[in-house]
């Protein structure tokens, strides 16, 4: 992987991993329109490692959330009376909702870096997915705020992002549709499936990136790719949390429509491969 394709794969990553679009689908087909090998396990790893730079900047966009919650879940260690915190208990929520994909991603991991990285798997994660949303959208009721979240809750939306390992249904997708689902608004919703990124791609960068940098992609690309994911990324986060407090996440449902029908017609006719190459 050259400079320039990295530069391109940062700019994807960043652009796409905190919309409901789904990060890796677009790697996937922006790699394969590179001719870069997706199913490659040294590309996979890459992809993997410049998510650090969304994390950063998500972190930074929502720093002042994340020490409110660390610092309650401390508190609420030490103390009983801390523990009536609200933010006590939402901390636990997120550490507790991010368990599902950690068990998922161990478990999956070959084949989410392997079969799972066709093209075909991710016009149908775009496809199918999509009608989840629209019935999310349907049954959205936003009766319900972070303080008002449950253990099920927690479990239910984590296990919906585990879901997001799978190219094409989203990670933001996936979290904010079951939010809705469960009455959760659409603001909190986003904002708890952020948190819940955080420690899941986190713990992506840290098992892929000796691969990333000793498996042929190198350092100065992994490099250029991760600043400048961190840079789109927390313009992008901005943007979404403001376009959620005013509007649906219909809109994304047409546009992943589209795009998965047209990656059909382009590996059916032979314009894209699955693999890539």
């Amino acid at each position: 992987m050259n400079i320039f394709q990295a530069l391109v794969l940062g700019i994807v990553e960043g652009l796409t991993e905190f919309l409901p679009v789904s990060s890796t689908g677009h790697q996937t087909i922006v790699a394969g329109l590179m001719g870069i090998k997706i199913d490659d396990p040294s590309v996979t790893s890459f992809i993997a490692v410049i998510q650090v730079g969304a994390i950063l900047a998500l972190v930074l966009y929502l720093w002042k959330d994340i020490q409110r919650l660390f610092l309650a879940w401390v508190r609420g260690l030490r103390s009983a009376d801390q523990r009536r915190d609200p933010y006590y208990r939402l901390a636990w929520l997120v550490i507790i909702g991010s368990i599902p994909i950690v068990i998922v991603g161990v478990v999956g991991r070959d084949l989410v870096k392997g079969p799972l990285r066709s093209l075909w798997v991710v016009a149908a994660g775009l496809i199918l997915w999509s009608f989840v949303m629209l019935y999310a959208e349907y049954k959205a009721r936003q009766t319900r705020k972070d303080t008002d979240l449950t253990l099920k809750d927690s479990l239910l939306i984590g296990g919906a992002q585990a879901l997001a390992l799978v190219p094409g249904v989203s990670r933001s997708g996936a979290t904010i549709s079951a939010g809705l689902i469960l009455g959760v608004d659409r603001v909190t919703a986003a904002r708890f499936g952020y948190m819940l990124g955080i420690p899941a791609l986190a713990g992506a960068a840290v098992l892929e990136t000796p691969d990333a940098l000793s498996g042929g992609v190198g350092l100065w690309p992994t490099l250029v790719g991760t600043v400048v994911s961190f840079v789109v990324a927390y313009f992008t986060v901005a943007w979404m949390l403001r376009f959620v407090s005013r509007h649906t996440i219909r809109g994304f449902v047409w546009y992943r429509l589209g795009l998965g029908a047209l990656l059909i017609v382009l590996l059916s006719t032979g314009v894209l491969s699955a693999t890539g190459v």
